[in-house]
């Protein structure tokens, strides 16, 4: 479904992202881990072009999202971005905020974009919160509602950049465990993040970063209990306490 090749990116001086290769099947979840700084959003972001690549090529379900010829907002279509703050319309309501979306860009009528936006909303649990405003919600159910709002599209993958990341310690589980059963229903999902339970639970595959490079990658248990490398070991001691 993702094909990354060679993939840099440079800010001025900085090399964010250092020749990375990264492959995403379809229907596998791929979770990226390592620390602050290490390109793994970058990465994501490159993805759907919100960072224009140095160099590298990037297909998304055979398509090169650099070609010439390319709508890349047609694919930004098929796939659903969620991000670390929840950048939800503070004026509109819940429905409204999944709504927008799908009547401008999937061109739904009304009625149409209103059933499918109840049916996301019921998936993460919070139909109640419809006719809401996003002051009224917890961060939780802000992050919820951004999920849903993605999901509504209906695309063929979901990326998340740190989306628990802006959370309260006890708001993280209930987003955790929406892209956990997202996971389980089988959507493909790239997901950068700090959270290794949600890593070991939900990954087919484990990637680990650092200064911008892909330094080992593997079955969650395999990495994170007996690394290759000296550099994700030292990294999941801090991380682990271990």
């Amino acid at each position: 479904m993702i094909q990354v090749s060679g993939l840099h990116k440079r800010f001025g001086s900085v090399c964010a992202v250092d020749g990375v290769d990264l492959r995403v099947g379809r229907g596998e979840v791929v979770v990226i881990v390592g620390p602050s700084g290490s390109g793994k959003s970058t990465v994501l972001r490159c993805i759907n072009l919100l960072e224009e690549p140095t160099a590298g090529t990037i297909t998304v379900d055979g398509v090169d999202v650099q070609g010439r010829h390319v709508d890349i907002n047609h694919i930004r279509r098929e796939l659903g971005m969620v991000f670390q703050q929840f950048n939800l319309f503070p004026h509109l309501t819940v429905l409204q905020n999944i709504t927008l979306a799908q009547r401008k860009v999937r061109k739904r009528s009304k009625a149409e974009a209103r059933e499918m936006a109840m049916r996301q909303l019921e998936r993460v649990g919070i139909a109640e919160k419809a006719g809401a405003y996003p002051r009224q919600l917890s961060g939780g159910q802000q992050q919820r509602v951004a999920i849903a709002r993605a999901l509504a599209m209906e695309p063929k993958v979901m990326l998340f950049d740190e989306p628990t990341s802006a959370l309260d310690p006890e708001m993280i589980k209930e987003v955790l465990d929406v892209m956990l059963e997202l996971a389980r229903d089988g959507m493909t999902m790239v997901v950068v993040t700090h959270e290794m339970g949600f890593a070991r639970a939900a990954a087919d595959r484990l990637v680990f970063m650092d200064e911008g490079r892909v330094v080992e990658e593997g079955a969650p248990d395999d990495v994170f209990t007996n690394p290759r490398h000296e550099r994700t070991r030292r990294f999941f001691e801090q991380i682990l306490g271990r």
